[in-house]
């Protein structure tokens, strides 16, 4: 492939077998011909199916992997706060561009903003803090993991479906709660779920790159969150279509409608439901509560649910459990939340 046509600056190198996955989805390569504290996509950026930009997470997780690079040894990330400005393009080499905001000696400070062709699609401000600096006996409280929340076995997961393989993460299917409950406000649903990341987390990538797989992560069904407990229709066909689908398809729609307490739902019903026409994150924000006990190759519950929607917004705050019940993180985000326009009927001509 030609240089104008490459999707990176740089060939990519062969993937490390001694590293995960995601570590080679979220390498980034030091451009100091360009300039210090500049760098860029080591390999292209995942374009999920239907989507108007690159994955997010991956925006937000090599973000913080170029940010990790400029600070000293002993500080690790405890929180981030994030805008996507700009759908990314997958086809376009990424410049991130550290700036360094403050040097302290117990909290250091970085803005990054990532660029493709001069235009910054997304701006994030990272702090820092140096492990050790909490101070003698330090306050300490943290929610404990739900009730009743059952981990997964340690193991293989056999019963994952053939075509998430391909994924660097491992999502068990998402379970809500409360979506059959007619006295439930829509605030008290929440949707759950356990994810890792495939493979093993390389000793030399350590915590940053365990941070960073859960930064990637936690941008995962997130604003969605909005959209699966008001049961909007989000598919890409209508209810009365989906007698004729091709049955790999149709039960995977069915199994989401499940999860969601709509299997027993009439088309008719079904197509009485609003139609999602956009889902779009606006910004996201990361506290790393326990960085140094993060394991993103081990499985984690996450547990998400949304406070707030309206005015063509929605707001979802997610909390990410170790597996041993330790808080780990806690996200939040708001995006973009319209429905589609009902089609205006065309008007009789006028003789």
């Amino acid at each position: 492939m030609s240089r104008e046509g490459r999707v990176t600056l740089i060939r990519p190198p062969p993937p490390d077998p001694n590293k995960a996955p995601i570590e080679s989805v979220l390498e980034v390569t030091e451009l100091a011909v360009l300039g210090p504290d500049i760098y860029t996509n080591t390999r292209q950026p995942w374009l999920p199916p239907n989507a108007r930009g690159i994955f997010g997470g991956a925006v937000i997780a090599q973000c913080l992997a170029a940010a990790f690079k400029t600070v000293a040894e002993g500080f690790v990330a405890h929180s981030c706060h994030c805008y996507f400005l700009l759908a990314g393009s997958s086809s376009i080499p990424i410049l991130f561009h550290v700036e360094r905001v403050r040097e302290g000696r117990s909290f250091a400070t970085r803005t990054v903003q990532a660029r493709q062709k001069g235009r910054c699609i997304f701006t994030t401000t990272i702090s820092f803090v140096r492990t050790g600096s909490g101070g003698f006996n330090p306050v300490h409280h943290a929610a404990a993991l739900p009730e009743g929340v059952v981990p997964p076995p340690e193991g293989d997961w056999d019963e994952e479906p053939m075509a998430n393989r391909t994924s660097p993460i491992q999502n068990m299917p998402i379970e809500m709660v409360r979506a059959k409950d007619p006295t439930a406000r829509l605030d008290e649903r929440k949707c759950r779920q356990w994810s890792r990341v495939r493979g093993k987390i390389s000793e030399e990538g350590g915590t940053q790159a365990h941070l960073n797989a859960l930064s990637y992560m936690s941008d995962s069904f997130f604003i969605g969150t909005v959209a699966r407990i008001h049961g909007l229709w989000r598919f890409p066909f209508r209810p009365e279509e989906m007698a004729s689908l091709p049955e790999k398809q149709r039960s995977k729609v069915e199994a989401i409608l499940k999860v969601e307490g709509l299997e027993d739902a009439t088309v008719e019903e079904l197509s009485a439901r609003p139609t999602l026409g956009m889902l779009v994150s606006l910004d996201h924000s990361i506290y790393f509560h326990e960085p140094l006990r993060v394991r993103a190759d081990e499985w984690m519950f996450t547990e998400m649910e949304s406070p707030w929607a309206g005015d063509g917004r929605g707001v979802v705050t997610q909390r990410i459990f170790a597996r041993d019940g330790t808080l780990l993180a806690t996200c939040m985000q708001e995006g973009v939340i319209r429905l589609e326009e009902p089609k205006k009927e065309a008007k009789e001509a006028k003789l």
